[in-house]
């Protein structure tokens, strides 16, 4: 018998990859076959990076998670329900990252919901390591629109990246 291929879909707009989507990336990789990031556009928030330029950057970015588990990484985009991506690709699970309280009434929603269109694909909910909890894409391009040190949040090439694109 065929062992079943667990793949995995961690879904976002990563607009920046920040260091707590890198952490719940290498903890995922740990819990599937094949892990898919999504690269999503949400029409609520206005994006830094256009969808071209976050697949590049998430593809650079966790390149070395690959490198060292051996676990297939593939960056993809998309524009549909995530339900429905996640049944294209052939997805067991969707990893959902948490950083607080706040972020669990959403979440628990979109999981309910998720769960009536489909049963079989379960969602996994990953917190983020303690000093990484903070960390919102958001509040990182407003920290670097106003001249504060993002270092602590991103790597140094997305620091660049951010930087570059707000002309600094």
């Amino acid at each position: 018998m065929t062992p079943i291929k667990r793949i995995g879909l961690y879904p976002g707009t990563f607009d920046p990859i920040t260091l707590g989507h890198i952490d719940i990336i290498a903890r995922s990789a740990k819990l599937v076959d094949h892990l898919i990031l999504g690269i999503s556009t949400n029409p609520s928030k206005t994006a830094l990076f256009d969808l071209d330029e976050r697949v590049e950057m998430v593809r650079r970015e966790t390149a070395f998670i690959e490198d060292n588990t051996g676990v297939k990484i593939e960056v993809r985009p998309f524009s549909t329900l995530l339900m429905s991506f996640a049944e294209e690709i052939g997805a067991t699970s969707i990893i959902r990252g948490l950083r607080a309280v706040s972020d669990f009434e959403y979440e628990f929603q979109m999981t309910a919901m998720n769960y009536k269109m489909n049963s079989d694909i379960e969602t996994v909910f990953l917190m983020a390591e303690p000093s990484l909890q903070a960390i919102a894409s958001r509040l990182v391009k407003e920290i670097a629109r106003f001249d504060g040190d993002i270092s602590p949040f991103v790597s140094e090439n997305v620091k660049r990246d951010v930087l570059a694109k707000l002309n600094k």
